[in-house]
């Protein structure tokens, strides 16, 4: 598929955004742990990678093949070289949470689950602030600026990212409006949105189909999308103006909502910085 292998981590995950659409199921499967868990990569064994991903040893090489890469051993020094240039990232810091804490999650009292929450918690909101570019932070802020009245639309445990989003701008006095699709009206809520609007989307996995369809009219309408999502490859990743991914703290397969609220906070303060700073 790809006949020049890439040369960085990031270059690799750029490509594999590009061209995930066009591979097959299984090398979904290794797309989507390769971009989840890069550390897991750099040094696991095919054996044990493919254990943990879900699919047979000879799906890593043919995956690797696909990108230019003439097996496994090559692609897999883009991970190394990029885990020993960086400190520890945050699966690897979650990992040591796990060895301080233990692991044993039925056996524990409030207080203890409650400070495995909280450790967990400060480490992903850690790693917000680490891996959050901040000039897609500034684009945000100047789209949100510049626009007559935001919509904001997330359902099921995004709901409440989104509406948390919609409470702060109007603390800021911004119009802003709750998709909220009352009565099934996603579609005739996502209609009255022209260019001089911006739509947030908040989704993670599995991407409600109601805002997919929200945010895919939005953009054929080249209203401005800002996304707040779980992975780089999250359906609504592509057609955003400006793409967040956060990765949120998970105990016991509990995901936590605090990255994607404290994010929704930091780009509201800062548009009312912004918006105080125009009219000084």
């Amino acid at each position: 598929m790809i006949d020049t292998a890439p040369e960085s981590l990031s270059d690799l995950k750029e490509t594999i955004k590009l061209h995930y659409p066009k591979l097959s199921k299984r090398l979904r499967q290794v797309a989507e742990f390769v971009l989840d868990a890069p550390s897991d990569v750099a040094f696991g064994t095919v054996a044990v990678l493919s254990k943990d991903a879900g699919v047979h040893p000879s799906t890593w090489v043919r995956f690797a093949n696909a990108f230019g890469f003439s097996g496994f051993s090559e692609m897999q020094k883009l991970f190394q070289q990029k885990l020993m240039e960086e400190a520890p990232n945050y699966q690897d810091r979650i990992r040591m949470a796990r060895e301080v804490f233990g692991d044993e999650g039925s056996d524990q009292s409030p207080a203890q689950l409650l400070s495995r929450f909280s450790h967990a918690n400060a480490i992903a909101l850690g790693h917000l602030g680490e891996t959050t570019a901040p000039e897609d932070l500034d684009k945000a802020i100047q789209i949100l600026s510049q626009a007559h009245a935001a919509h904001i639309v997330g359902v099921r445990r995004a709901f409440v990212v989104a509406s948390y989003f919609a409470y702060a701008l109007r603390h800021i006095n911004q119009k802003a409006y709750l998709v909220d699709g009352v009565g099934g009206m996603f579609k005739e809520q996502g209609s009255s949105l022209d260019q001089n609007d911006v739509l947030i989307a908040v989704s993670f996995y599995p991407y409600a189909e109601e805002t997919q369809s929200v945010a895919k009219a939005a953009a054929e309408k080249n209203v401005p999308l800002i996304v707040i999502t779980d992975n780089q490859i999250s359906p609504l990743a592509s057609i955003a103006s400006v793409c967040f991914v956060v990765k949120e703290a998970e105990i016991d397969s509990f995901r936590s909502l605090s990255s994607s609220l404290c994010l929704a906070q930091a780009l509201s303060i800062g548009l009312a910085y912004e918006l105080e700073r125009k009219n000084a």
